[in-house]
Order: C-alpha cells, then sequence, then structure tokens
C-alpha cells in the first residue's frame, strides 16, 4: 500500500476516534483483562521489534498470533479498537518520521571542518594536521613566523618550526662543566620540533628538552640540555597557563633563566631529601624527590616569556655516587609523572625523554590588526591574543568549528549527529526530544503528544496516560504489520532498480544472488582478505564447493548507475585463463556485492614483497607473459575497446601455480572503439600511472601499457614502485638501462649468467613501454609477442634447468 493512501486511512481514523473515545470508556470497565492481554502482547513485539533486523520474519510471526478470548467474547468492539487503533498509528508514524529527518542530516563532520590549509597547499605532514596560518612550502602557504619543515627522513614524517641558522625559533643544545668559561660553552641549535596545532586554543605542544646537572665528584658537575628560545617579534610566546617549572632530584632547586625574572619574576622550587631518600613518594612533586611551581601570568604583555633555559643554585653533593644528577625542565602542567628512580643513576630520567616532553606555546598573528586584514571566514570573529599579549587571534562562533584564517573555512557544527555518535556530547548538547540542526546551533522539540522545554528536560505527557495506553498499544499491533511489509517491499524494490538489476537481470553468464544466499556463502561475513577504497572482499565457499571472493563495492553514485551495469557486463563476459572471472552478483543491498573466482597465493605484490622466497626467472617471465596476455585479451575482446585503467602488482592475482590473473578492472569501462578518453574519474595509484593522464586527464589503452613496463621493473628488480614528483623510480631505471646496462639493476637473488641476459631482455621492453610519448609505445599485443620471442630464444632452456 502506497504512503499516501496509508496517510488518508489514518487521518479518517484519526477524526471518527475521538467521536467514539467516550464509549471507550464504558467498555473499558468490562475489558480490562482483554487490555490485560494486549498489554503484555504488545510488550513483547516492541522488544523483539526494536532488537531485530530481520522486519519480515517479525510481521510473518504475528501475523498468525491468535487474538485475545475477551475479543472473541465481545466482537462489536473491535470496530471501535480498529479506529482508535489507526489513530494512534498515524501518530506513530508522524513521531518516526520526525525522527528521521532529525537523524537523517548528510553532513559529515569531517567535510564540515573542510579543508585546514589554503587552497593548492599541503596541509598534512605524516599524521598531523598543518592549518592555515602556518604552512609548508610556498610563501603564500602560511602567514611569516607560521613557516613548517616537513622533515620525510623520519618515518613517518614529522614537522619542525622553520629554522635557518641563527634565526629564532630554535631549539640550543648545551654541554659544559662546573669549571667552564660562559664563552667556552659548547652549544649548538636546532628546529623545534612540533607535534600539534590547535586553532581552538590558538596553541601549539612543541618538544622541549631536559636539563641536567650530574656530578662527578662532591663539587665538580657537567651541565647538559636543551632550551627554546622564542623569537620576541614572533608570533609564539611560552603559555604561561598551561605550563609548570619542574625539579627532580634529592637536592635540587631550578631557577628559570633571565628572560623569566623580565617577565615574571623569579621563579624556583626546591626538592629536598636530606633525612631519608625513602620519603620519595611516586606520582607526588611535593618538594621530596620532585618540586612544580606552575608558572605565573607575566606582569608587562609587552614582555612575553621567549626562553626555557634553566640554571640550578650552585651546590655540592654529598651523595654524587648513588644520586649524581638533577634535572630542571619547564613542561606541559600535568604531563610529567614522577617516579623514585628518577633520583637514581646517571642521566637516567634525560635517557627517558631522548625526543623531549610537551611543552606549550601560544600563538597570535603579532603584526597587522583585526580590524583591518580581519578573518577570512564567515561566521568567525576576531578575539585578543592570551595574556593581552600583543596581536590578535581568530575564533570560530560557537556551534562552529574549522579553520577561522581561511575563506569559508568555519561551518557549522551538526550537533544532533554528535550526540548520536558519541554520549559524551549529549550533556553538552542536550536534549530529551526530537533534536534538529539549524545553522548555529540546533532545536529541540517535545515528541509528539508531549509538551515542555525539551532541552531542559522537562517533557510532560499532553495526552491523558490511560487513553493513550490504551489506544496505543491497539493501533500499534494494526498498523506494525502492515509498515513492516510496505517499506520491506519498497526497500528491497529501490535496492533492485539503484543497482541496475532490470539490466542485469537479462545477462546469461551473470547469476543474482539473495542476500540470504550470500549470508550463507560467507558464513555470515566471517572472513576479510581484503580492504581498501573500493570496499571491501570476504571469503565465501559455494554449494559445489568452489571458494569465492565476494567484493562489497563502493557506493554507486545515482550518474554512474550505467557505468557501473556496463562495467559488470564486461566482466562478465571476459573469459580468459589470466583474467579474474566474475562470477555473479547480489543487489539486495544499498551497495551491490559482486562474487569472483577466489585466487589461493594473493597478489603479485605480496609475493614479490612480503615474502622472501626466492622467485625463479622463469616464473617471473611466466607471470609477465600471462599477465600480457590478459590484457592482450582485454584490449581486443568484444565489440568495444576496454582499458583497465589501474594496472599494478596489487591487481594480479597469483593461482597455487603461480597463474596470474589481472583483476580489480572496476575502473575500466567502455571507450569509443579507436578514441582516447578524457576522464577524472579513474581511480589508479600514483605509483603506476600514466604521466600523460597525470598532465592532460588522457586514458588510452597505451596508459594500460605505461603501467605495465613499470609491473615489469618490479619483476626484475623486486623493488616495490614508488612515487614522487620526479618519478625517480621510472627515471633511474630507464637511465641504468640505457647508460650502464639492466644488470647493475636486477634483483640480487638472480645470479645465473643466462638468467640476467634473460632479465636484460625484458628491461629493453619495459624501457619502450614507459616512453613518455604514447605514440612511441608497443600495443598489449606487441609487449605479449616480444616477451614469448625471449623466453622462445635458446637460453631459456638452460635458465629452466637452473630453476628446477
Amino acid at each position: 500500500m502506497a504512503d499516501c493512501d496509508l496517510s488518508g486511512i489514518f487521518l479518517l481514523a484519526h477524526q471518527l476516534s475521538w467521536g467514539l473515545y467516550h464509549a471507550w470508556l464504558w467498555v473499558l470497565g468490562y475489558w480490562t483483562t482483554g487490555i490485560a492481554g494486549l498489554l503484555h502482547l504488545a510488550r513483547e513485539i516492541l522488544h523483539q521489534y526494536r532488537d531485530s533486523s530481520e522486519l519480515g520474519y517479525r510481521a510473518e510471526k504475528y501475523t498468525t498470533m491468535a487474538p485475545p478470548p475477551q475479543l472473541i467474547q465481545y466482537p462489536h468492539l473491535l470496530p471501535i479498537l480498529l479506529l482508535l487503533a489507526a489513530a494512534v498509528a498515524s501518530d506513530h508514524l508522524t513521531l518516526r518520521h520526525q525522527a528521521a529527518a532529525a537523524s537523517d542530516e548528510p553532513q559529515d563532520q569531517a567535510q564540515q571542518q573542510g579543508m585546514m590549509g589554503r587552497h593548492g597547499c599541503r596541509d598534512k605532514c605524516g599524521g598531523m594536521s598543518i592549518p592555515y596560518p602556518f604552512g609548508m612550502d610556498k610563501p603564500d602557504c602560511f602567514l611569516p613566523g607560521f613557516e613548517v619543515t616537513c622533515n620525510t627522513s623520519f618515518t613517518p614524517p614529522r614537522a619542525f618550526l622553520t629554522y635557518n641558522h641563527d634565526d629564532r625559533p630554535c631549539e640550543v643544545i648545551y654541554e659544559h662543566n662546573t669549571n667552564t668559561k660562559y664563552d667556552e660553552y659548547r652549544k649548538r641549535s636546532s628546529p623545534v620540533e612540533l607535534f600539534n596545532i590547535s586553532l581552538e586554543t590558538s596553541e601549539v605542544r612543541v618538544y622541549g628538552g631536559i636539563n641536567s646537572r650530574c656530578f662527578t665528584n662532591y663539587t665538580e658537575a657537567i651541565f647538559k640540555g636543551k632550551y627554546i628560545l622564542l623569537d620576541k617579534k614572533g608570533p609564539f610566546i611560552l603559555s604561561s597557563t598551561r605550563n609548570d617549572l619542574v625539579g627532580v632530584g634529592w637536592k635540587v632547586e631550578p631557577s628559570t633563566s633571565d628572560d623569566y625574572k623580565a617577565s615574571l619574576g623569579s621563579i624556583s622550587c626546591t626538592s629536598y631529601l636530606a633525612i631519608d631518600l625513602k620519603m620519595a613518594t611516586n606520582g607526588s612533586c611535593s618538594g621530596l624527590g620532585c618540586c612544580q611551581i606552575p608558572l605565573p601570568e607575566p606582569r608587562q604583555p609587552d614582555v612575553p616569556i621567549i626562553n626555557t633555559g634553566i640554571w640550578f643554585k650552585p651546590d655540592n653533593n654529598s651523595n654524587y655516587i648513588t644520586n649524581p644528577c638533577s634535572y630542571g625542565m619547564v613542561v606541559e602542567r600535568s604531563w610529567y609523572n614522577f617516579s623514585t628512580e628518577d633520583i637514581y643513576g646517571y642521566e637516567v630520567l634525560s635517557k627517558k625523554l631522548v625526543r623531549g616532553f610537551p611543552l606549550v606555546l601560544d600563538f597570535a598573528i603579532r603584526n597587522g590588526s583585526c580590524e583591518r586584514d580581519g578573518c577570512l571566514s564567515g561566521s568567525s570573529s576576531c578575539a585578543k591574543a592570551a595574556n593581552d599579549a600583543k596581536g590578535y587571534i581568530c575564533k570560530c562562533w560557537e556551534h562552529y568549528q574549522g579553520n577561522p584564517y581561511i575563506a569559508d573555512g568555519c561551518q557549522d557544527i551538526n550537533e544532533c549527529q554528535l550526540r548520536e555518535q558519541s554520549p559524551e556530547f549529549r550533556d553538552l548538547y542536550p536534549c530529551d526530544g526530537i533534536c534538529t540542526n539549524i545553522p548555529g546551533g540546533y532545536d529541540c522539540q517535545c515528541k509528539r503528544g508531549m509538551k515542555g522545554n525539551a532541552k531542559k528536560g522537562n517533557c510532560t505527557e499532553s495526552f491523558p496516560l490511560p487513553a493513550k495506553i490504551i489506544v496505543g498499544i491497539a493501533g500499534f499491533i494494526v498498523v506494525f504489520i502492515i509498515m513492516i511489509m510496505a517499506k520491506q517491499h519498497r526497500k528491497l524494490k529501490k535496492f533492485y532498480e539503484q543497482n541496475g538489476g532490470p539490466i542485469l537481470n537479462g545477462v546469461k553468464n551473470i547469476r543474482i544472488y539473495t542476500r540470504k544466499q550470500l549470508k550463507q556463502i560467507t558464513n555470515n561475513y566471517e572472513s576479510v582478505i581484503g580492504q581498501g577504497h573500493f570496499g571491501r572482499v570476504y571469503k565465501g565457499t559455494l554449494k559445489d564447493k568452489q571458494q569465492v571472493a565476494v567484493k562489497k563495492s563502493i557506493k554507486v553514485d545515482k550518474d554512474m548507475k550505467n557505468e557501473f551495469t556496463d562495467e559488470v557486463i564486461i566482466q562478465s563476459e571476459m573469459r580468459h585463463k589470466n583474467i579474474v572471472r566474475l562470477l555473479g552478483c547480489c543487489l539486495e543491498f544499498d551497495v551491490p556485492m559482486l562474487v569472483y573466482e577466489f585466487v589461493e597465493k594473493g597478489s603479485l605484490y605480496d609475493v614479490l614483497f612480503k615474502s622472501k622466497d626466492s622467485i625463479p626467472v622463469n616464473k617471473r617471465l611466466a607471470i609477465a607473459i600471462g599477465s600480457a596476455e590478459g590484457l592482450t585479451y582485454m584490449h581486443s575482446a568484444g565489440e568495444s575497446t576496454i582499458r583497465h585503467g589501474d594496472v599494478k602488482s596489487a591487481n594480479i592475482l597469483l593461482d597455487e601455480h603461480f597463474t596470474p590473473k589481472v583483476s580489480d578492472f572496476g575502473t575500466s569501462k567502455l571507450l569509443l572503439k579507436g578514441k582516447d578518453e578524457e576522464t577524472d574519474r579513474v581511480i589508479g595509484d600514483m605509483s603506476y600511472i600514466d604521466p600523460i593522464y597525470m598532465e592532460k586527464g588522457i586514458v588510452t589503452q597505451k596508459s594500460d601499457v605505461y603501467s605495465f613496463g613499470i609491473v615489469l621493473i618490479e619483476l626484475i628488480t623486486r623493488r616495490p614502485a614508488t612515487y614522487d614528483v620526479k618519478r625517480s623510480y621510472v627515471a633511474n631505471f630507464v637511465q641504468s638501462c640505457t647508460e650502464k646496462g639492466a644488470r647493475n639493476i636486477i634483483d640480487n637473488d638472480v645470479t645465473s649468467e643466462d638468467d640476467i641476459n634473460m632479465l636484460e631482455m625484458v628491461s629493453g621492453v619495459a624501457v619502450d613501454c614507459l616512453k613518455s610519448n604514447p605514440e612511441e609505445r608497443q600495443d598489449m599485443k606487441q609487449v605479449e609477442h616480444r616477451l614469448l620471442e625471449i623466453v622462445g630464444q635458446p637460453i631459456y632452456h638452460g635458465q629452466k634447468r637452473n630453476s628446477q
């Protein structure tokens, strides 16, 4: 039954029910027992409906349930009951639609935040976000003083505040002893490592260094440490509200440097364990083994804190044998947890904190004025810098988040969605009703039939409770079955049409599986064998014991339904020993599921780079030839020309006999015969993709030839393909082949002279595949023939014997 027909019936029933309400009251006294039975039945239905996703099963179960005997005894009550039930059913449907509208907000919180850097600029260093006004690489990617350097020599890469020679900010590393004159101190400078940027609090967290004084005898000591120097006119100052001065040692009094005294006055703390070293307690910084004191706010806003240096009160050490070292540091508040072992041994704490410890810096735009320059994003405003220091900061308005320093950087927060995603937001955004997101906040209304202030949680019933129970339970029973059946039918029909069912149902090489069959094949999706940008792959077994791979594809967009259907048809027509065969699909999901033959050994990439087993040259050549045959077949099969679009070693699967099978050509699409196509939908691996596509967006079959050439390099060198702007992986290989010969880059496991000669000839094929001009590249059939000619030479037989 259509939704509009149901709504009309419910509206009529709702109007009639009120006229019959008074008649129902006198019946209530005679039907108490029947109502009790209905209440019991309704509770069971509500409980099982709430926990079940198999809607059709519930509907079938309760359709066959017998009515209470009291209802049979008083059959004249049935029309009244049904009318009153329909009234509440109408309310029930309206309430469900309101709740669905409130929860079905299509915005994603990650999308709300959007780009954090300027357009065309990198905003990531490793896993760390680099939001504007911070930036890298180009001057227009950051404001003066906010430049960040991403050091890729670390894994993962690390971010540093850009440092040039003696400029600030920098970290000074020093070492001297008790008798060293100041001008003889050993010092060197290095950049300050950055590991967190918060635009919301206008703070950055960096790694600071620890300062130590370790005695070699009663009077003489070695001083080592690191301290940060900041530029007085730069954007960064030490946060006086987020950092503490900490001292560790049996007898130590660390003090701050002169820069502190100018801004804060004298700051120091004392740790002293003269009576008994055992008085020190883990986790306690009360002056027994560890002391801690907050940094006060600056007395003069125009004299910022720009130095984290520490000096120790001159003293001797009678416990220099067991407790030679003491330490001082300015550290993020509540970060350091004192351990008694830190006061014993030599440089114990310094060795624990080799990389450093967290330190919080405030930042602001010191030059210019907010009134003139302003914050670029809408829904944002200017604010004063921390501690009334010079400059200004930008803030997104309340109920907005993102980057206020770039255009459209502040986006509305979906408070209702956050409430659903995490319980912690339910206290932050209270709503005891129906939540609806609105720009700059959210709206919360009491549920239908209630009144009051839903945000304060004081909604009360506006409909009499006894009548609501009677009408609601009866109506729920009647409408429940109708709703379930209609919804399930619409849902399956929608999925079927969305996934191209009317077209695919007529394809002879495709078997259409049901949702239930697919669940049985995969044993309730128990074994996941692959996952990536395409979706997820499960292992399954058909009734004939054939193993299959079940692929849950990416969601099919409305404007790509025809392309998806065409590609399923294309794959179903691919019948070749070197191409993974599509067996069928299931259309009863929002996301279509595809069933492929299962290939035992996994991908060529895994065999080459995740296994240490030796791979004989004859197997490598067989893999190259088989892969070329599969691509040749794909390029020439059918009435229309096809290209793969994502050729790489990860998409070449190997069976138990090392027979290659080309897979994952879901990015392929029909091309007009003999013509190139300009596209922006190809999802390819940057390490393998044709430079012509990168430059012009043109994809041809010669693009597959280029990618296959890189696969040949991997087979020859057993080194995984990598990508950089200069395409060094390909350039170095081609240069070695043309100038020095491929012998120098062949896999070290290959030692036979015959095998090396064979791979040198294959290198020539790879170089021809990688020519920058697509017109100069051979097609896949020519590449296949050249590889066959190589293995057909007499030298192959000697090589083959060596591999056995």
